[in-house]
């Protein structure tokens, strides 16, 4: 067969092996890369490269060596698209996240405010949540506990908050599922009731529970309080989850300030086998961003 020959029928047999899937047909080589630890991805930061099929983007983080996945919508979409990325992460060997658990209340006050009516309206999410999780194998969900309510005392406001906990723990614990507490930055989010890492290190403290957990977010720590590594090592023993963000602009990390390669080394360094969010957006556009994002990660993975 001469070379021309050749590359026609190799090209055939290439198309003809091709399914309606575009993450198949656009396929790419397998990065081998091992990071040292578990970033997750979420739906969408590479949808140039393996389209818009949740399925499809799974695979392409698998083949890009990500070993976790996270998905804030995880919660409300359908039963079936939930069962398939369930079996898609479970046979790529990725780790489901985070999802967010319940409707956040972002101007008004739920958990603070004691009001029993919203304290049961949060802990039915709750018990829905809990079918999610174990439908999509997660361990972990995210609660924010909502607005201040201006009419309180704050220490008023951290005992209906612990209530309110300790009733979500008492239903988690079972299940081994942990609920990870995300304190937001003043600036993105004014008027949360929880914003920095020592009030919520201080609310899982009062909760006393494994079941509650600190999801210490760097991007919105950097933000309200800065002092990132002796304020992680303040919190390490609630500290359950981690997300990822660089600021300014909340893109991948070496789009910043924040020196990711030195924060990455010191959590490895206590032994963390947990998850490491990526809840940011790409700093460029279209598959060459995409790209960028993995190579920024490659760069901060390499402390060791």
């Amino acid at each position: 067969m001469n070379r021309r020959n050749f590359l026609k029928a190799a090209a055939l047999s290439v198309f003809g092996l091709a399914t309606n899937s575009l993450w198949t047909r656009m396929r790419i080589p397998v990065n081998a890369y091992q990071y040292n630890l578990n970033y997750a991805p979420h739906l969408d930061m590479f949808r140039h490269h393996a389209g818009s099929n949740p399925i499809d983007q799974l695979n392409f983080m698998a083949d890009q060596g990500f070993r976790a996945f996270e998905d804030n919508d995880m919660r409300k979409r359908e039963v079936d698209l939930q069962e398939k990325m369930a079996s898609t992460m479970e046979k790529r060997g990725l780790q489901m996240g985070v999802f967010v658990a319940h409707e956040i209340y972002w101007q008004k006050p739920n958990l603070a405010s004691g009001d029993s009516k919203l304290r049961s309206e949060f802990l039915d999410y709750i018990k829905k949540a809990i079918t999610v999780a174990k439908r999509v194998n997660a361990k972990w969900m995210t609660v924010v506990p909502g607005h201040v309510d201006m009419r309180q005392n704050m220490a008023y406001q951290t005992a209906h908050v612990v209530e309110s906990l300790k009733q979500a723990s008492a239903l988690l614990e079972p299940h081994g599922i942990v609920m990870v507490l995300e304190p937001l930055n003043f600036r993105d989010h004014p008027g949360l009731f929880l914003k920095e890492s020592p009030q919520a290190y201080k609310v899982c403290k009062a909760v006393d529970s494994p079941s509650c957990k600190i999801l210490f977010d760097i991007y919105h720590q950097q933000i309200q309080e800065g002092n990132l590594i002796p304020n992680i090592e303040q919190c390490w023993d609630e500290i359950g989850y981690f997300q990822i963000g660089d600021n300014p602009g909340r893109k991948e990390p070496t789009t910043g300030e924040i020196n990711y390669s030195n924060v990455l080394k010191f959590i490895h360094s206590k032994g963390y086998k947990g998850i490491l969010g990526m809840e940011h957006g790409n700093y460029s556009r279209g598959r060459e961003g995409e790209m960028d994002v993995i190579k920024a990660y490659k760069k901060v993975d390499q402390f060791i």
